[in-house]
């Protein structure tokens, strides 16, 4: 099979490194890519929405399989547009359509959605710039903390939670009034805060069946303790300990379900990954956020620990067979720990050089933002490297991630020592 995976970041590399150990592939393609999936696949430098050149590759190089890594080419459409050309159609796809990427292209018709269809979240209401002063009266009569969320994509920075009703409603006033992000903030969803401890869980669907991935915990803050802003995901560690048996039956039962259950009565055609944002408060999963595709770091940490070859789910998946494959995993844990750049999530320095990855062992570095310029490994992202390794538990991955992430290195990079630091508790 000829297969082009679409994207350049972590998750990128680690699906492409999953799928370069099938023995279908004959040829393996990432576009853009970077400098960690030239070392198994070959780097395109198509762009990830960039369809009309996207399209006319896949022609061009006997394309079998597309797989779509980030949500911004799902929520613009790119399965709609193979879907619709003569000569594209036929070309496997995993990634749902525009409207099933709604799922994750808008908090307020996911959050109509989960309302519809009885699955567990937080109460809320959506508020246009027209009804910013309804918006502050509802701020001034909810109970804080207060959560203040941009409709739209806005590359996981446009969320606003705080415990003062004068930010909240500036806040408000900045979203909707000033476009604080852009359109992604035209339209802003106030909801009830929650307060548990989060969790990620994967499903590949086909729109009828699913396989449930293994389940992971990130960590957003930049800072160690889970202090300073919000970054893309600083770390994460596959199984959760928390989420024994019972616990993600009860996520199948409430949530997992009902959601498939919910696109197929609504008939959205729905093909690829659901990544569900889950917060458990008490002993009961509610839904914090749909994505429309794997997580990253997740993904860094859920496929090392996926043992069978996933180019049959994918395919499966494609196909609408997916009832006829097992999806088989390692008892291994995993960990990942992310090496960023100095200075991120703020303004950073690129163009330095990345040295050490050829002295590390017992680990996977999954490249996220690097490029290699005239033979040279350099950072051109704000999270670099992420550090994956298993072992016989969580400790034991987290030893080998951490050792590894003293080794490589670049001028002011920086990663955070306490991955795993409210889960080890656990542990003992």
């Amino acid at each position: 099979m000829n297969i082009l995976v679409i994207g350049s970041g972590g998750r990128e590399h680690a699906i492409s490194w999953k799928i370069a150990q099938s023995d279908k592939v004959e040829n393996l393609y990432v576009a853009p890519g970077n400098a960690g999936t030239s070392n198994v696949a070959t780097n395109v430098e198509i762009g990830v929405n960039d369809f009309e050149k996207l399209g006319a590759f896949a022609l061009e190089n006997a394309i079998d399989l597309v797989v779509v890594g980030p949500e911004e080419p799902l929520v613009k459409g790119i399965a709609d547009y193979f879907k619709a050309d003569e000569n594209l159609k036929n070309i496997k796809l995993v990634g749902p359509n525009k409207e099933g990427a709604q799922l994750e292209g808008s908090k307020d018709f996911s959050k109509e959605f989960m309302f519809r269809h009885n699955i567990p979240t937080a109460g809320y209401k959506t508020f246009t710039r027209e009804e910013l002063e309804e918006g502050k009266a509802y701020l001034a009569s909810a109970k804080a903390p207060y959560v203040l969320k941009a409709d739209g994509l806005a590359a996981g920075k446009g969320v606003i939670i705080t415990e003062s009703l004068e930010e909240a409603q500036e806040s408000l006033t900045d979203m909707l009034a000033h476009a604080k992000f852009g359109d992604a903030s035209s339209r802003v969803v106030i909801e009830e805060f929650l307060d548990g401890i989060e969790l990620s869980v994967f499903v590949l669907t086909d729109g009828k069946s699913y396989v449930t991935l293994p389940e992971a915990k990130d960590y957003k803050r930049i800072g160690e303790g889970d202090t300073g802003l919000n970054t893309g995901g600083m770390g994460a560690l596959s199984p959760v300990p928390f989420a024994d048996e019972t616990f993600m039956q009860k996520i199948d039962e409430k949530v997992v379900k009902p959601t498939i259950d919910g696109l197929k009565k609504d008939e959205i055609d729905y093909v690829g990954f659901i990544f569900f944002g889950l917060i458990k408060v008490g002993e009961e999963p509610l839904v914090i956020e749909y994505n429309v595709r794997m997580g990253d770091p997740e993904t860094e940490v859920v496929m090392p620990r996926i043992k069978s070859d996933f180019v049959d789910a994918l395919v499966a998946a494609a196909d609408g067979t997916l009832d006829t494959v097992e999806v088989a995993f390692e008892e291994q844990s995993a960990s990942t720990v992310m090496l960023v750049s100095g200075g991120y999530p703020e303004a950073y320095e690129k163009g330095y050089e990345i040295t050490g990855l050829d002295k590390v062992e017992n680990v996977i570095p999954f490249h996220a933002g690097t490029k290699l310029v005239d033979g040279k490994i350099v950072n051109v992202g704000g999270r670099v490297i992420a550090v994956s390794a298993l072992g016989e538990n969580i400790k034991e991955a987290l030893e080998k991630s951490k050792k590894a992430a003293e080794v490589i290195s670049w001028q002011n990079y920086n990663y955070r020592k306490d991955i795993g630091f409210d889960l080890l508790p656990l542990l003992d």
